[in-house]
């Protein structure tokens, strides 16, 4: 498990492949965005693209997935998280993939949680700092096993993500008492 520089390329392959999503989901999405580690500036990350997609409905995306094949992305045997179907290039068994496509339905939890959390990163330095400090304490005590990574991550991942969520919220009652 390696970690890397945050690396300016991450932005413009993120562009590029939303670019291709958009043709593949049509109308069936809502809104992609850029999320994960590698759209936080400033911290190391792997260089893994994580991409959400917002849908209108999880069940209409079956539909879809030949479309996301030929596009070079297969459905995650490994993922089992409720509401958020992966899809990723290449093979998820070797480790050697470089995107995860995240589709989750728009307004959802998960949704908000992909957003609130890159943008709080990106707004809190120090924040970002400290959980790129765990990600490299993590990275370097599990170099060959991604599931004690990402255990390691969990007591962090849960408390930056409920300050997100508080600084979400008091974002929008901001922005609702300015307009």
């Amino acid at each position: 498990m390696e970690l890397t520089e945050h690396n300016l390329t991450w932005k413009t392959l993120a562009a590029q492949t939303i670019e291709l999503l958009w043709e593949v989901f049509g109308t069936a999405a809502k809104d992609i965005q850029h999320v994960g580690s590698t759209s936080i500036q400033k911290i190391k990350a792997k260089p893994i693209i994580d991409i959400a997609v917002a849908v209108r409905n999880l069940n209409e995306i079956e539909t879809l997935i030949p479309k996301l094949n030929d596009a070079g992305f297969f459905k995650s045997k490994l993922h089992a998280v409720e509401g958020d179907i992966l899809v990723c290039d290449d093979n998820e068994f070797a480790d050697t993939r470089s995107y995860h496509i995240h589709i989750v339905e728009s307004g959802s939890v998960q949704w908000r949680n992909y957003l609130d959390f890159r943008d709080y990163l990106n707004e809190h330095l120090n924040r970002a700092k400290e959980y790129e400090q765990i990600k490299i304490i993590s990275a370097k005590n599990h170099p060959a096993d991604r599931n004690a990574y990402t255990n390691d991550k969990e007591e962090i991942l849960v408390r930056l993500l409920q300050e997100a969520q508080i600084w979400a919220f008091e974002l929008k009652q901001v922005d609702s008492m300015s307009n």
